[in-house]
Parts: structure tokens; C-alpha cells; sequence
């Protein structure tokens, strides 16, 4: 059995998530292509999870850096994901949603960037262009 992607947008869902590799909370979504953090380009894709625990939604958001912007340049203001992949599982419903846990789970060798983390800082001009 293997798990199957979600078709549908959840906005309550996306206003929950957060990119972590650049901290960012805006996504956009280009048809036929999938949903990207808009500051760094990092895809997500959203699967259902296949057990709930009686939450409502159960939803595994799927973060993959093949396609992320200036990650190698400017390691102050994006961080790598582990093998360029990670998985967070929430659970909740819309409104009060909560991260159940990471894959792989968060340690010594990498921890997500924490929502807003790198708000303060600014992009340098010599990095922006490379996009």
C-alpha cells in the first residue's frame, strides 16, 4: 500500500506550514508543477497519512531542496535538508494544527529553520540574482 498525494489546497493547512529551510511561511502553487516556498523555491508535497490517531486530518508535507535557490551561496539564510529531504507529520484540524514529528528527527546534524528565523536578515545583493 502506498500512500497517495493530496489533490486538494488546504489553505488553513498552509497558513500553518513553514518552509524549513529558509523559515518563510508563503507558498505558491504553479499548475502542473506543485507548491514552492515563494523565498527559496523548496517544493512541498502533501500526502495523507495513514494513521490518524482520531485527529481530524492527518497530513505528511513532504519538503525537497532539487529545486531551492542560491542553497549552496548562502548558507546564513537557507538551510540544507538531510540527504536534500524531509518529512513532517501534523496532525490536527484546521486552526489547531500541530507537528507530530520530523524525518529525519530533528539532532546534532540538522535541525529545521524555526518559522521566521531568518526575518532579520537580509539577503545580500551579490546572492539575490543568483535565482
Amino acid at each position: 500500500m502506498s500512500l497517495e498525494g493530496i489533490d486538494r489546497h488546504s489553505e488553513a493547512l498552509f497558513e500553518f506550514l513553514w518552509c524549513p529551510v529558509c523559515g518563510h511561511e508563503v507558498f505558491s502553487h504553479i499548475p502542473f508543477e506543485g507548491v514552492f516556498c515563494k523565498n527559496c523555491n523548496t517544493q512541498v508535497k502533501l500526502q495523507e497519512s495513514r494513521e490518524t490517531r482520531g485527529y481530524e486530518e492527518a497530513v505528511l508535507a513532504c519538503f525537497d531542496t532539487h529545486s531551492t535557490w542560491n542553497l549552496h551561496v548562502d548558507e546564513k539564510l537557507r538551510r540544507d535538508l538531510p540527504d536534500g529531504s524531509a518529512r513532517v507529520k501534523i496532525l490536527g484540524a484546521p486552526g489547531a494544527y500541530k507537528t507530530d514529528w520530523w524525518s529525519p528527527a530533528p539532532g546534532e546534524d540538522w535541525e529545521p529553520v524555526e518559522r521566521g528565523e531568518f526575518d532579520d536578515m537580509e539577503e545580500p545583493d551579490e546572492v539575490s540574482h543568483l535565482a
